[in-house]
C-alpha cells in the first residue's frame, strides 16, 4: 500500500483532529487513505459498513483516489451501504446538476456497493420521502460520514441557523442566498435564478450521532466558513461548528481553506 501525503501541520480544534496539506490533490489523496483504511477495519470488524457521503466538486479529488483501482481493489464495496446527504427538490436523477448523477458519475460508475439508498428529489410526496429515508437511515447506526464544508458553514443543505438537536433525521429545506450562490461559485449552475430555492437534507442529527466523521475542504472560497468552524463559538449560526465536539472527526484541508488560520493554532 502506498503511503498517503504528510500534512503541512496538523492540530485540534477541541475533539476535531485537522491537517493541512500542500494543495487539493495531496488533501484528497490523505482524506481517501484514512476512509479506505476505516472502511477495512469496519469491514473487518463487524462484516458491513454504512456511510453517507456528500456531494459537490469540493468532494472530486477525495473520491478520485476513493476510487482508485488500488483502493477498488482492496474495498470490498459490495459489503457497504451508501446514502448521500441531500437532492434538489424538482431535479430528476438524470438531470446533469442532481446530487445522484454526481454519485453516479464519481462513485457509482467505479464501484458497485450493496446498496445505493437514492433520495428522490422530484417525489410527488416530500414529506413522504423524507419518512422513508429516516426509516433506512435508523435501521442500523452510521458508520462514517464524508463531509464537505459550505461557503457559509453548512453541513449537508443545513444553512445557518441550523438547531443542533434537530428532531428530525431528514426534511426538505429552503435554500439561502449564500448556499444558492455558492452552487453558481462552484460552476454548477450559471445563475442564482437556476439553482433549485428547495432541497431535501438529512439534518444536523445525522452527523451527530454519527459513528465518524471525515471532513474534506478546499479552496479559497472556503476559508472564512473554516476559520469560523475552528476558531468561533460553537453555535447553530455555523453548522460546522457541530463537528468539533464530535467524539471522533477529522478534518482534511488545503493551504487554501486553511489561510485564515493562524500558523500557531
Amino acid at each position: 500500500m502506498i503511503a498517503p501525503p504528510s500534512p503541512s501541520s496538523e492540530f485540534s480544534a477541541d475533539k476535531l483532529k485537522v491537517a493541512v496539506y500542500p494543495d487539493r490533490r495531496a488533501m484528497g489523496e490523505a482524506a481517501a487513505s484514512y476512509v479506505a483504511r476505516h472502511l477495512l477495519q469496519l469491514l473487518a470488524n463487524q462484516g458491513e459498513a454504512r456511510i453517507v457521503v456528500g456531494s459537490a466538486p469540493s468532494q472530486d479529488e477525495f473520491f478520485g483516489f476513493l476510487t482508485s483501482p488500488e483502493n477498488v481493489e482492496r474495498v470490498d464495496w459490495s459489503r457497504i451501504v451508501v446514502f448521500h446527504m441531500d437532492e434538489y427538490v424538482g431535479l430528476n436523477a438524470d438531470h446533469p446538476q442532481s446530487f445522484r448523477a454526481y454519485q453516479q458519475k464519481h462513485l457509482l460508475s467505479k464501484v458497485t456497493p450493496k446498496i445505493f439508498h437514492p433520495i428522490s428529489g422530484e417525489a410527488l410526496d416530500l414529506e413522504a420521502e423524507c419518512r422513508r429515508l429516516t426509516d433506512l437511515l435508523t435501521e442500523k447506526p452510521i458508520d462514517l460520514v464524508c463531509l464537505g464544508i459550505g461557503e457559509n458553514g453548512h453541513l449537508a443543505f443545513n444553512d445557518p441557523p441550523a438547531p443542533f438537536d434537530d428532531p428530525e433525521w431528514v426534511k426538505v429545506v429552503e435554500l439561502d442566498a449564500a448556499c444558492r450562490r455558492q452552487q453558481v461559485n462552484d460552476g454548477c449552475f450559471p445563475s442564482v435564478a437556476d439553482v433549485p430555492g428547495h432541497a431535501i437534507t438529512l439534518t444536523l442529527r445525522l452527523f451527530r450521532e454519527a459513528a465518524k466523521l471525515s471532513g474534506v475542504v478546499p479552496g479559497p472560497r472556503k476559508a472564512r466558513a473554516v476559520v469560523a468552524a475552528l476558531k468561533g463559538p460553537i453555535t447553530q449560526d455555523c453548522p460546522a461548528t457541530l463537528i468539533r465536539n464530535h467524539p471522533d472527526a477529522r478534518l482534511f484541508l488545503d493551504v487554501d481553506s486553511a489561510a485564515l488560520i493562524a500558523e500557531d493554532a
